[in-house]
């Protein structure tokens, strides 16, 4: 963390990760500090990058997207011009909700979220395994959800 984040803020983020709806009277009653404050420590923590964006985090099995797959990537070539098209082109797919470049064995992790294995097979057989590059796919497919936290400890 940061050294210019003081109590106050270090609070308020606390409070906006855990309910992004609390308006600045709401926070301002929690932390005992005026609306103003928390307005401009808002708008200053917001215009630093402390604060990327405010979501909504959806229940995925509402919406169809009730199958997550963890799948391991690995590039045939390791080239700085190689390794930046496969990110911006798996960047544009829906299914992927997450791309981490990694260490080890495999060059990604994608997290996929796709409605059911059909779905997912689609998706890896017309999307992912078409981009150039590609040499190998391995996915893990996950069977329950023991935690999923958005909140970073502060």
């Amino acid at each position: 963390m940061q050294n210019s984040l003081d109590p106050t803020d270090v609070e308020i983020l606390r409070l906006l990760q855990q309910d992004a709806t609390l308006n600045n009277k709401e926070i301002a009653f929690e932390i005992k500090k005026s609306i103003a404050t928390v307005h401009e420590r808002i708008r200053k923590l917001k215009e630093q990058g402390y604060i990327k964006r405010i979501v909504a985090i959806l229940d995925r099995k509402k919406i169809d997207r009730s199958l997550i797959a963890f799948s391991h990537v690995f590039l045939k070539e390791h080239t700085a011009e190689t390794l930046g098209e496969f990110e911006s082109e798996v960047a544009k797919f829906e299914e992927v909700m997450e791309c981490f470049q990694m260490t080890g064995a495999y060059d990604f992790i994608l997290r996929i979220a796709t409605s059911d294995m059909d779905a997912y097979h689609l998706f890896l057989r017309h999307k992912l395994a078409t981009l150039p590059n590609v040499s190998t796919v391995q996915s893990f497919f996950v069977l329950s959800e023991t935690k999923s936290e958005t909140a970073y400890p502060l």
